[in-house]
């Protein structure tokens, strides 16, 4: 049976200068915390109002759907909080 051939190891050779990645643009968020919170708020007090007034407030012709406005606001806080860093 033939020999096979032993293979050289190649020579060293550097790796290629690393470049630096696209620098990340950060954009100012500081709106994002004052505005979830504001809509969990008005969500919540459009909830409570709505209960203690015994649905003649904040909207009476709505009816129970005063509830649903109300976590409308509170589930747009929760979409807004997905933009804070």
């Amino acid at each position: 049976m033939p020999k096979s051939r032993i293979r050289k190891k190649a020579d060293y050779t550097p790796p290629a200068a690393k470049t630096q990645p696209a620098a990340i643009k950060l954009t100012n968020r500081a709106w994002v915390a004052p505005v979830m919170l504001a809509l969990f708020l008005v969500g919540l007090a459009w909830i409570v109002i709505f209960y203690v007034t015994e649905g003649s407030l904040p909207l009476e012709a709505l009816g129970n759907w005063n509830i649903v406005v109300g976590f409308g606001f509170i589930a747009a806080g929760f979409a807004v909080s997905t933009q804070w860093k």
